[in-house]
């Protein structure tokens, strides 16, 4: 039998809302599996959340830049804060994300491509930022998007300054339209993207496995009613049609008028959406709690705040 630290629980509790005791049986009976306690604890009604995604447990800054018909977005991650406020800092990622729209996606592809102005590659600009900040720097993924007739329009939230913050999204839209009209509907999109966190673009976009997973919760609380098999099962697809809205992004509710469906919006304006992409500052990394305040005050005070990366 697995063994169950507090710590796991603790763990779970947070996630899911349940007790204590709950959350240390959901742990035993599903052998340690994290997902698979939330799955039971689901089935059992005493999940206070259908599903959390992770906080956010890194610091740095998301890129985003654009061209006609292209635009890009990095994530490039710090130790503090008090780095990601820095002008150097700064001008490097947007950098970065400059590079990656020629480079593309592959985080080595990038680091080896050549800085802006300068006869250094990325990788060793970064390990020049390294020493003279005093932090560990990563850059941790990108995404390239583009089309042929339309626009890529880009939204980021949190900003710290233009193109530069906590949230990125990019949104391919295809049209015949003038272009003005689809980058402020692109905008209106990423806006959308940032608050409701699609997983999908369309129906067929949704993972199976994910699908599957949550079908079968659902079976399992529509059992747990005592109807027939048959109403069990209208049940199950009704609610898989409701999941859709919540992870479908042509199937949410847009938010800017809370009525209409995505998918209508883009149809009223002659519109398709090709794709879209969004990273939320350190999702899914885990960060140690109770970092050493100190020690980042003294990271900090070694970075000459007015100092730039040289070239």
């Amino acid at each position: 039998m697995a063994e169950i630290s507090a710590a796991l629980v603790k763990e779970l509790r947070e996630k899911t809302g349940a007790g204590m005791m709950d959350c240390k049986r959901a742990l035993t009976e599903a052998g340690g599996s994290l997902e698979a306690a939330v799955d039971w604890l689901r089935k059992k009604g005493l999940s206070a959340a259908a599903k959390k995604s992770g906080r956010v447990a890194a610091e740095g800054l998301i890129g985003v830049v654009s061209a006609p018909g292209k635009a890009a977005m990095v994530e490039v991650n710090a130790e503090t804060d008090f780095v990601a406020r820095n002008e150097g800092f700064q001008s490097f990622v947007a950098c970065v994300a400059k590079v990656a729209l020629d480079a593309g996606e592959n985080i080595e592809a990038i680091k080896a491509a050549y800085y802006p102005d300068s006869v250094h590659t990325v990788a060793d600009q970064m390990t020049h930022l390294v020493a003279t900040i005093g932090e560990n720097i990563q850059l941790r993924r990108a995404r390239v998007l583009s089309v042929e007739r339309g626009v890529v329009a880009t939204y980021v939230h949190s900003t710290l300054r233009p193109g530069l913050g906590k949230i990125g999204v990019l949104v391919a839209i295809e049209g015949a339209g003038e272009i003005e009209a689809l980058e402020t509907l692109g905008r209106q999109v990423g806006m959308h993207v940032a608050h409701s966190r699609p997983e999908a673009l369309d129906i067929s976009g949704v993972d199976p496995a994910a699908l599957e997973r949550e079908r079968a919760v659902l079976i399992e609380q529509a059992r747990a009613s005592g109807k027939p098999e048959g109403v069990v099962q209208k049940m199950v697809e009704g609610r898989i049609r409701k999941y859709y809205e919540e992870v479908v992004l042509l199937e949410q509710v847009w938010v800017h008028d809370g009525e209409s469906r995505v998918k209508a919006v883009l149809e009223k304006a002659g519109a398709k959406l090709a794709g879209f992409a969004r990273f939320q500052l350190g999702e899914g990394i885990d960060k140690p709690t109770g970092g050493d305040f100190a020690a980042e005050v003294a990271a900090a005070a070694r970075f000459d705040k007015d100092a730039e990366p040289t070239q």
